[in-house]
């Protein structure tokens, strides 16, 4: 039995060795051997893309495509911030430089008028100093003059007094050259422009502006905003008007968000308040506002729809009263027959009951109205 089994298993092992590898084929993919599916790599090399040969159709005579691999659109490029519109630190110096300043071109300037002879005599005598002729002013004297004069101005006219909560926005020939939050008695150069920004937290309360509900029907909305500068550079140079460009925001962000009326809940209330939070903060960044809360402190109908809603709510508590009225005559009819009924005051029949639950039904609804 052995020698019969022998030349049958060298026949299958010729088989499989003669026999290629199985592929899976068919019209509109490539040839992919089967050994390949179920391999396990742990680090696969990196297989570079080609160009990928449909067959054609058998018996449609199409022609063989190129199928290219499909790459993805680049992303546009995110837009940085201006660095000439964000805050940095400007350079000033304490005030006791700008007072020594002053105080040194004064000095120069009474030197200089002892040095042309122009100092009367008593002051002279007073201050012991001597007599000397004076020759006039002469170029000497008025450079002196000059000098001592801008050392004075720039010591004195540069002198500012930094204040808690507020900041000054520097520029020189219209270009920012920095930003100043310092407190104290500084000294600034007087040739730069100072713009005063008030940095602290502010509350701005809107006039009723206009929104809708989730039906659509128009409102009114004042709004609280909780909000103050953080980027001096983007605020004083980005718009002019920090309160109008908030207004704006809001009315933008009230389009955007059904505002809900005040019976609707309190979590309601809420989240809006916070969508609208979301949604003028992301408006504002851009300009260097930082908005902590928005919240809708008064809502009401639009004067348009306002008659029409106020009907409509008294036709609603109207419906609200009169169910419960009603409710309350059944359950004190029932409670009525069913005691007369259970203690045997009475024996009644269906119709006898149903006239006694009319007569009394008619008289708890005539007590009700009369109360």
């Amino acid at each position: 039995m052995s020698t019969a089994t022998t030349p049958e298993s060298e026949g299958s092992a010729d088989a499989t060795a003669s026999r290629p590898a199985r592929l899976i084929q068919n019209e509109a993919t490539t040839e992919i051997p089967v050994h390949l599916l179920f391999r396990d790599d742990p680090d696969p090399q990196p297989v570079p893309v080609r160009p990928t040969v449909v067959a054609r159709r058998q018996g449609t005579g199409e022609q063989p495509r190129v199928r290219r691999p499909v790459q993805a659109a680049p992303r546009p490029a995110v837009p940085r911030a201006d660095p000439e519109l964000t805050e940095r630190r400007a350079r000033v110096l304490p005030g006791a430089a700008g007072v020594l300043a002053g105080v040194c071109g004064v000095a120069g300037c009474a030197a200089t008028t002892w040095w042309a002879g122009l100092l009367p005599t008593l002051a002279a005598r007073a201050a012991h100093l001597p007599l000397t002729p004076g020759a006039g002013l002469e170029p000497a004297q008025w450079g002196a003059y000059a000098g001592a004069g801008a050392l004075a101005l720039f010591g004195f006219g540069g002198l500012a007094r930094g204040r808690t909560g507020g900041a000054w926005a520097l520029g020189l020939f219209g270009r920012y050259r920095g930003t100043v939050r310092r407190t104290g008695l500084l000294w600034v150069n007087p040739l730069l422009l100072r713009r005063r920004v008030d940095v602290r937290l502010r509350h701005w309360r809107s006039e009723p502006m206009p929104a809708a509900d989730g039906n659509g029907v128009a409102l009114r909305v004042v709004a609280l905003v909780v909000w103050r500068v953080r980027d001096t550079a983007r605020a004083a140079l980005g718009v002019d008007d920090h309160e109008t460009y908030l207004r704006e925001c809001v009315e933008a962000a009230l389009a955007r968000v059904p505002v809900d009326l005040p019976g609707t809940g309190r979590a309601a209330g809420e989240a809006t308040g916070d969508t609208l939070t979301r949604l003028v903060a992301a408006d504002v960044a851009p300009v260097g506002l930082e908005v902590f809360s928005v919240r809708p402190v008064r809502v009401e109908y639009a004067p348009e729809v306002a008659a029409v809603m106020q009907r409509r709510q008294l036709a609603v508590l109207d419906a609200r009263h009169r169910a419960t009225v009603l409710s309350s005559v059944v359950d004190s009819v029932e409670d009525t027959v069913t005691r007369l009924t259970v203690r045997g005051l009475v024996a009644l029949d269906d119709y006898e009951r149903k006239a006694l639950v009319k007569d009394l039904t008619v008289a708890f609804c005539a007590g009700r109205g009369e109360s």
